[in-house]
């Protein structure tokens, strides 16, 4: 329907438009339709997905939102993500999906229909404002929407405009934890074609990681040198997919010991281990999800070195833990009985038994991994964190050692250094393999990495 303009979403500053303009702007456009051979990529394997969730809510209305846009600063928005269960079920992972409500209307006695009320293009005519003055949601302010036709053709669901919707009463993904848990449990195994786009992730954050290497000079020489390999690595993951997946942690020396620093404002000093843990999004919204700890100097020191190989130890037995059957928890313990085994052979902690390791670890060695960085995390313990491991699941394995600057139980040389590694891995009927595996792991193998790539740029 024609919208006014009085509810249009124009700036404060505006002028108001007068009848002639109006008129002026409705006329002389040439159409400019999307291909009717257009798809959404992953427009094969939805139906299945929701045939799925239809089979586990048998005679009830579900509505899964994509979400709407959330201010960042007065009339700037934040850069929209639609839900993952959204995406997931639709295929649509565009930031034009703002406002966009999957329902799945109860359809004979165990299925459903899927209608997908959207936000459609705005029509081009006198009386019709939108595509030239609505700075959030007009074409010419925001880029293109597809009319419902095409969005139809697109996702091969139903569409109908987003005012007919009304309040809808059912289940509600964004408020019921039951629907919320069902779709993240849903997720956990991943079907081939998402391997493929994890690993396409992967390749991608690969290349962001060599990028990084090649451009340390330059940020060694700047003052804020976390935030130039944060800018490097953000170039790389704009212009191979949608970005990155979550907050690049550009971590160098002691603020290695800050899981999840992302102020990114420190300077890098050759003395220095540089911890990068990044991932790029791709366009249908799959991250990976890699760290790799990397001395500034391109060698490890004697005391760095000692921490990354204990650290490389535990994820070898995390790793080697991986298999169908396993349960989820069974690789972090595994790579914390290195981590303590570690510890006490340093004379850090007095036997490798109880948690005590944990003022050095801080957290869990890995998670599920998928459209989210921390994927299905809805999911009940039983299906997740309590749960086997299933041929197909994706997740990562990130042991690390956190040795705070200010510690007084660790010995001077050991305080300040902050190692983590991690690899994305596939649960395979043979056990699991590396999808990440381009990336050294070993100290040798890192230093060599460096080295190549450092020469190469000389």
């Amino acid at each position: 329907m024609p919208q006014s303009a009085a509810t249009l979403h124009t700036g404060s500053h505006d002028l108001p438009a007068s009848a002639e303009l109006s008129r002026f702007m409705a006329e002389a456009w040439a159409p400019s339709a999307l291909p009717d051979s257009a798809r959404v990529p992953a427009h094969a394997v939805t139906p299945a997905r929701r045939a799925r969730l239809s089979a586990r809510f048998p005679g009830e209305r579900l509505i899964v939102p994509a979400g709407e846009l959330t201010v960042r600063s007065n009339d700037c928005d934040h850069r929209f993500r639609p839900h993952s269960a959204y995406a997931w079920l639709t295929g649509l992972t565009g930031e034009d999906q703002a406002g966009g409500v999957l329902v799945m209307e109860p359809s004979g006695p165990h299925g459903h229909e899927a209608v997908l009320y959207l936000r459609p293009r705005s029509p081009r005519v006198d009386g019709d404002e939108e595509f030239y003055r609505d700075r959030r949601y007009g074409e010419f302010w925001v880029g293109r929407r597809p009319d419902l036709a095409e969005a139809e053709r697109l996702t091969g669901i139903r569409c109908a405009h987003r005012d007919s919707l009304g309040a809808p009463t059912g289940r509600n993904a964004a408020a019921d934890p039951e629907l919320a848990a069902a779709l993240a449990e849903l997720r956990l195994v991943k079907d081939a074609w998402e391997v493929e786009q994890l690993q396409l992730a992967v390749d991608h954050t690969t290349a962001g990681f060599e990028d990084v290497v090649r451009a340390l000079p330059r940020a060694l020489a700047h003052p804020r040198g976390e935030r130039w390999i944060e800018g490097v690595f953000g170039l790389r993951a704009r212009a191979e997919g949608n970005g990155t997946g979550y907050e690049t942690i550009a971590a160098s020396g002691a603020h290695a010991c800050v899981l999840h620093w992302i102020r990114n404002d420190g300077r890098l000093d050759r003395g220095d281990l540089l911890l990068l843990d990044a991932g790029v999004e791709t366009d249908s919204l799959y991250t990976a999800d890699i760290t790799r700890t990397l001395p500034l100097s391109g060698r490890f020191s004697p005391v760095q070195r000692q921490v990354y190989e204990l650290v490389l130890a535990a994820q070898d037995a995390g790793i080697a833990a991986l298999r169908p059957g396993a349960r989820f928890r069974d690789f972090h313990r595994a790579a914390m009985r290195v981590i303590s085994e570690g510890l006490a052979e340093w004379g850090v902690l007095k036997d490798a038994r109880g948690d005590l390791h944990r003022r050095y670890t801080l957290c869990g060695s890995g998670h599920m991994l998928g459209l989210d960085v921390h994927d299905c995390a809805k999911a009940r313990a039983g299906a997740y964190l309590d749960g086997v491991l299933e041929e197909g699941q994706v997740l990562t394995v990130e042991p690390g050692l956190y040795l705070q600057p200010d510690d007084e139980t660790l010995p001077a040389e050991l305080r300040g250094v902050g190692v983590r590694i991690e690899d994305d891995l596939v649960v395979t009927a043979e056990g699991a393999r590396l999808m990440s595996g381009a990336l050294p792991r070993t100290v040798a193998g890192v230093e060599e990495w460096m080295g190549t790539l450092l020469d190469a740029r000389a």
